[in-house]
């Protein structure tokens, strides 16, 4: 195991892949030397894996910018410390802000005949915090994808190689049930071909991709593409697109590898604003921890809980907004509409679009808060209706 104390100091700020893209051999040996490390801090992103646990905190300063998947358990004993902050600004937080990485742990692909490694599955903040770190640790792991991209390392980029045999983590599949296959059918009814696509991560954007094999010219203009992004592309629904991060499973991860249709890109191309208003057509889909009868989006707070984030759903939202033709849908079950929210406003209702639920579409666009209420009570669950309209009177 690599005595990581050689390379990471006592107040070192440690950035490394998320979700599917986490080198586990790193983060694995990190956790157990954390001791030795003499206290350190940890940008976390989304964490499938659970590597990082509540009892590591004692020697380790978690931050993040979600509470998503295993995050919630840290978020739950109060051992996360939460930015809120857009998804565009995490190039900057990493690179230059007050989170600036001295550390980087990466995981990448076996290089090419050129002496290059991929990224793998992730290029989101991360390439911004190889440019500025003062180590980067590389996890060579030959059953890491070759994925084409904006960024490749070599041998120069790397301070410590560390190789590896192991599978990619998977990410979870979403709980689907009849509430999530209506949601999905009735927001892919609203896709036309031709469409960009941005979908955010869930059973819902999941399923909703399984609706459309029968468009044409669709692509991708996304934070992450998932399997069944990948499945439009192989029946000839897509034509291919760009992510900041790939979130799936083995089939993905196959299909990505060598595949001249999918690239990554950082979050600061694929979530700049400039280049969003560029997409004609561009369809955004996200969800919501719950949503008010005027528009307001919490995708934050649970029952006092930090299981979501700000994300890149205004970003995209706005954007689908002012596109030619653009969609801004946030997808939810119609449980979660409620007539004042119970945690933060990720997204004002100044940007709110179309709501989905299994009982309907509500376009709240260019309706004033009267008519915005009428809609969103109509695709409300039709035991809370009564109470949203007493409780909007």
């Amino acid at each position: 195991m690599i005595d990581l104390s050689a390379h990471i100091r006592p107040g070192d700020t440690v950035v490394w892949g998320q979700a599917c893209a986490e080198p586990l051999t790193l983060t694995e040996a990190l956790t157990a030397q954390r001791e030795s490390l003499g206290g350190i801090t940890a940008f976390l992103g989304i964490q499938f894996a659970g590597t990082a646990k509540p009892e590591h905190a004692d020697h380790i300063r978690f931050v993040s910018y979600c509470g998503t998947g295993a995050n919630r358990a840290l978020a739950q004993v109060g051992v996360l410390d939460i930015y809120p902050g857009h998804y565009s600004t995490l190039p900057w937080l990493v690179s230059h802000g007050p989170l600036r990485a001295d550390v980087v742990l990466v995981q990448v692909s076996p290089p090419d005949v050129d002496g290059n490694h991929s990224l793998g599955l992730a290029h989101d903040y991360l390439t911004a915090a190889i440019d500025v770190a003062r180590v980067v640790i590389a996890e060579v792991n030959d059953q890491v994808p070759f994925v084409a991209g904006s960024r490749y390392l070599t041998a120069a980029d790397i301070d410590v190689l560390v190789e590896s045999s192991r599978p990619p983590v998977e990410a979870p599949a979403g709980r689907v049930d009849a509430t999530t296959i209506r949601i999905a059918e009735l927001a892919a009814g609203l896709v036309e071909d031709g469409a960009t696509l941005q979908l955010g991560i869930g059973a819902v954007p999941e399923l909703m991709l399984g609706e459309l094999k029968d468009r044409r010219d669709l692509r991708f203009h996304s934070g992450q593409l998932s399997d069944g992004a990948a499945g439009l592309i192989e029946v000839g629904a897509a034509g291919g697109g760009v992510a900041a991060f790939l979130i799936g499973t083995r089939r993905l991860f196959e299909f990505a590898h060598c595949n001249p249709a999918i690239a990554l890109r950082p979050a600061s191309y694929t979530h700049d604003p400039d280049v969003l208003a560029a997409q004609e057509k561009f369809v955004a889909v996200n969800s919501a921890v719950e949503v008010d009868v005027t528009g307001q989006v919490n995708a934050e707070i649970a029952g006092g809980t930090y299981v979501g984030a700000v994300g890149g759903a205004a970003d995209f939202l706005r954007a689908a907004a002012r596109s030619s033709g653009g969609l801004p849908i946030v997808a939810l079950p119609a449980s979660r509409i409620v007539a004042a929210l119970s945690g933060p406003v990720s997204t004002a209702r100044a940007d709110a679009g179309i709501f989905v639920t299994e009982y309907g579409i509500a376009d709240l666009r260019g309706q004033p808060l009267a008519q915005r209420c009428r809609r969103m009570i109509e695709i409300a669950h039709p035991e809370h209706r009564e109470a949203l309209l007493e409780g909007t009177s």
